[in-house]
């Protein structure tokens, strides 16, 4: 843990607690430690003692936003800059009340991606020294020294909303944004391939998808209470591992997170296989942009572009 990270833990602690205390809330939701290597794990504190134990690193990269669908009660929960544009897409889509919510904004750099460091370091019980813009990894008595972008998460590379969208209260002052960020890299190697390249990449990449559905369940999007994947009436797409339904599925469910996806990362984190589904959803949200000019949850006032038809929106047929 850095110096910042230290900060920023114990000003999440006295925030939740003092929220906790002053009865404006009936749960924190937030980080603790991990029991095993590189990971920072979601919680939820309901009392002051509990508040002591929130965390704060570069291993929070859970997208804390999946807990809010359908809650009644008041929650604080502590957001990244896409975990707060995932809060204010559920707003929006009427999952969560605004008045319910008390967002503790956190300005972030980018999360540590553990596989990527488990694979340099070739063990998973490491040591991470963070140092700038250089992290020192030991491991059964090695070290070496990486450059910090080196070892992000892919999507927090070209992240280009790094401060909360929306928040009651900060923790820290706002962070330069990486306005140079190419945020359309996951699709430029896919856009580039001709059509048979790009049917035969998507071919390998979902032939090794399991079907555990590890990426929905971990999209804060995916809240519906019946997914189309379970339906049997009626039946969209069958449930083996066929390489014809599993790229229904995939197909499917990155058209139902057009226009919604905030690039947070957590299908790509989820998969136990290491598909890229960023590739899919990347492209979506790259032809939303330049049709729309709109990114998801950057304002609780915008109107969804796919939520609403207006006169003007492109593509003259459907006029």
């Amino acid at each position: 843990m850095n110096h910042r990270d230290t900060e920023n833990t114990e000003k999440i602690k006295k925030i939740a607690g003092r929220l906790l205390a002053e009865k404006r809330v009936d749960a924190v939701i937030g980080f603790r430690p991990g029991t095993v290597s590189l990971i920072s794990a979601p919680t939820v504190a309901r009392t002051e003692e509990e508040a002591a134990g929130l965390h704060w690193d570069r291993f929070c990269g859970v997208n804390l936003a999946n807990y809010l669908p359908k809650r009644e009660d008041k929650i604080a929960i502590v957001a990244k800059g896409c975990d707060s544009r995932s809060i204010v897409g559920l707003v929006a889509e009427n999952q969560i009340k605004r008045e319910n919510l008390y967002i503790i904004g956190i300005p972030c750099t980018g999360m540590i991606d553990r596989a990527k460091v488990i694979s340099l370091a070739e063990s998973p019980e490491v040591e991470l020294t963070e140092n700038g813009e250089e992290v020192t990894i030991k491991a059964d008595g090695k070290q070496s020294t990486v450059a910090l972008s080196d070892i992000l998460q892919d999507n927090c590379q070209g992240c280009l909303h790094r401060n909360p969208a929306v928040f009651d209260e900060l923790v820290g002052k706002k962070v330069e944004e990486a306005g140079g960020s190419d945020i359309n890299a996951a699709v430029a190697k896919v856009e580039a391939m001709s059509q048979d390249e790009r049917w035969n990449h998507f071919d390998q990449m979902f032939s090794t998808c399991i079907r555990c559905y590890a990426c929905r369940n971990a999209c804060p999007l995916c809240y519906c209470e019946q997914c189309f994947a379970d339906d049997s009436q009626p039946q969209w797409c069958g449930k083996s591992t066929n390489p014809v339904d599993v790229k229904i599925f995939h197909i499917f469910r990155a058209y139902h997170c057009a226009g919604r996806c905030t690039d947070c990362g957590a299908c790509v984190r989820a998969c136990p296989v290491g598909i890229n589904v960023r590739e899919l959803t990347g492209k979506l949200e790259k032809e939303v942009r330049e049709l729309f000019g709109c990114e998801a949850g950057m304002s609780l006032e915008a109107i969804p572009p796919l939520g609403v038809y207006l006169e003007k929106d492109p593509q003259e047929f459907i006029k």
